[in-house]
């Protein structure tokens, strides 16, 4: 049984995923709080919706798909019943596995879960770190659930931080790319239409491109950018301000904000 605690957009997503791959409504349970969204995701997915203590007794696998800041108290109200052997997962930003196992029964097992917003389509990027009590077992069926929004890949927890600033909010970089490179060509005259088709397709090509052809990003740039050409151009000013530094150092920003929220 697999208890989802918190429906918002990202639980949601999970939902539709695991009974869009295969799961029976019957085991899998939903935590929400507010009477009206219950009662669409009941009438939407047939599943039931329990509450908090309800999912963590009958629940093997809770999913903890609720904001940074609610993480410590929704534990402390939880841990009294929640059995040995369940598994926990976390899909909130910054939160270690160590902060969940300090709020856990020793026998429970933490997964920590970085996923990113195209999982709302099944295209997600999903990175997971056990914690000290979470065998292969448990990683493995981490992977099973969370693979039914999109890729899972196995980390270190040093390096959750830095997915979480990669992936995790990466998304964000690429419709900053989007609306900037829309804004540019109505600027100059093209219909906004027009102009997102332009790009939407550009950006799902190059995406296709850089997965199937296996090239580096550098190969595949060069062979775009012709000695003396519009590419070269453009690149060339994308340099003169900087856009290299300023793209790592916003990384490096995210990187550090997820550190302070794991630390309160």
């Amino acid at each position: 049984m697999i208890a989802i605690i918190g429906a918002g957009k990202m639980g949601e997503a999970l939902l539709a995923g695991l009974l869009g791959t295969g799961y029976d409504p019957t085991d899998v349970m939903v935590v929400e709080p507010l009477p009206d969204h219950a009662a669409q995701l009941r009438e939407r997915y047939s599943v039931d919706t329990v509450t908090a203590a309800e999912a963590a007794r009958r629940a093997r696998t809770i999913v903890l798909a609720i904001k940074p800041q609610d993480m410590v108290s929704v534990l402390d109200g939880l841990a009294a019943d929640i059995p040995a052997g369940t598994l926990v997962i976390s899909v909130a930003a910054g939160i270690t596995t160590g902060v969940l196992e300090k709020h856990l029964p020793g026998e429970v097992a933490a997964v920590r879960a970085m996923p990113n917003t195209p999982a709302l389509v099944g295209k997600g990027m999903t990175a997971i770190a056990g914690g000290l009590h979470a065998t292969d077992e448990h990683l493995e069926r981490a992977e099973s659930l969370l693979s039914t929004v999109g890729t899972v890949v196995r980390v270190p927890e040093r390096h959750m931080d830095t997915v979480t600033a990669i992936s995790g909010s990466g998304p964000a970089y690429f419709y900053f790319i989007a609306e900037t490179m829309i804004d540019a060509g109505v600027g100059m005259g093209m219909p906004r239409a027009t102009a997102q088709r332009l790009v939407q397709q550009t950006i799902e090509g190059a995406a296709a491109m850089l997965n199937e052809s296996g090239e580096h990003p550098v190969v595949l740039r060069e062979a775009v950018t012709s000695p003396g050409g519009t590419t070269a151009a453009a690149v060339r000013e994308l340099d003169r301000h900087g856009v290299r530094t300023a793209f790592a150092d916003a990384i490096e920003a995210a990187r550090d904000r997820s550190r302070a929220l794991s630390e309160g």
